[in-house]
């Protein structure tokens, strides 16, 4: 067990009010013990207590021959894994419990008054996994210049006439070449009305001359994720497209500048999408401005209007503002991951975003 971690979260359970929580997730009990067990669809608790009463229930079919840091309590598959748990939990106290925590977990929990309240407590989780250690910002700055070079390796292959299929599949091969253990998310490759559509699904679609191309990537580098955007246009762009692209771009940079300590997150969304309504196409950007990132691509803790928390040293999160008119068959979306800093924030994808033709063989 990462005491530190563990210290932190202990820390904002007083202060939350929230004497008792319970972990089920996979990722964050990775990030509190340093590895990765999966129970499938079995009963699987971290349970943690801000008196020290600490506990680790989980199926036999687990068992672990390290020391975890935390003593773990083992159930058979024939017992009720719940009721494992409910023999250490404080009945007359609140419990948070993680919001990925099954229902039929959840339910048998409270048919056994486990706890006098129950209440989300990944918030507390979630908060502490925002601010990045300095090694995990030393892996999420690896991660992202891995994925420069993927990208620039990617970019070319954008105009060979491959299928979107097929270019998604050669993604995941460079991502895999490069070194990273996989992929963050599956990869969006997008021609043309493809690309105008903000999440696309791969299909068999061929991009031509003139089109525009989106490439959303992102790889697992020692289990921290990395993400960007960029869209180039097949041969050449027309005079809109390049209309289309200048605005997007500035607007990245203006997310990029609001990024800073002491802003909100709100505010990023704001300096992006206040751009992009200037110029007349706010009805076209249709998704927040971004979204935390760490060893999930997606964490919580969004880039948008409704979001108006603090921003601290130790964020990571993306600036990814986009216009898609699907009529026209114009996608542009343009994305960076940035990492905030005493005094402002450094971008983790420094792969150009001013080479907007890619150029097919033997033009």
């Amino acid at each position: 067990m990462d005491n530190n971690k563990l210290s932190r979260i202990k820390a904002r359970m007083q202060e939350k009010g929230i004497p008792q929580l319970v972990i089920s997730d996979p990722v964050p009990i990775f990030y509190l013990i340093g590895k990765w067990i999966y129970p499938g669809e079995r009963f699987h608790a971290l349970y943690i207590n801000v008196n020290g009463d600490d506990h680790f229930v989980m199926n036999k079919l687990f068992p672990q021959n390290e020391d975890l840091g935390v003593p773990i309590t083992y159930y058979d598959d024939i017992d009720d894994g719940a009721a494992v748990l409910a023999q250490f939990t404080d009945k007359k106290a609140p419990l948070g419990v993680d919001k990925n925590l099954p229902s039929k977990f959840l339910l048998r929990l409270q048919e056994l008054g486990a706890a006098s309240s129950y209440t989300n407590g990944s918030l507390i989780v979630d908060k502490i996994r925002q601010i990045k250690s300095p090694e995990e910002q030393k892996l999420m700055i690896e991660s992202g210049a891995k994925l420069d070079k993927v990208m620039g390796k990617l970019i070319p292959w954008a105009a060979k006439g491959l299928t979107e299929e097929e270019l998604s599949a050669k993604c995941f091969e460079l991502i895999k070449e490069e070194g990273f253990e996989g992929k963050s998310f599956d990869p969006i490759t997008a021609y043309a009305k493809g690309a105008a559509d903000p999440h696309h699904i791969t299909d068999q679609s061929k991009g031509k001359h003139g089109d525009c191309v989106i490439l959303d990537i992102g790889g697992l580098w020692q289990n921290y994720a990395s993400d960007m955007t960029r869209t180039v246009f097949i041969g050449e762009y027309s005079e809109r497209q390049k209309e289309i692209y200048e605005i997007v771009l500035e607007a990245n940079k203006r997310g990029i500048a609001a990024a800073k300590p002491g802003a909100k997150m709100s505010d990023v969304d704001k300096a992006a999408r206040d751009y992009i309504t200037e110029k007349g196409y706010g009805e076209y950007f249709t998704h927040r401005t971004g979204h935390s990132i760490g060893m999930e691509c997606h964490e919580p803790g969004d880039v948008s209007a409704a979001n108006d928390e603090i921003i601290e040293p130790g964020q990571c999160f993306s600036v990814e503002p986009g216009i898609y008119l699907y009529d026209e068959g114009i996608g542009v979306r343009i994305e960076d991951i940035v990492l905030i800093t005493e005094d402002g924030c450094i971008r983790l994808n420094n792969y150009p975003k001013d080479e907007m033709i890619v150029v097919p063989d033997g033009e």
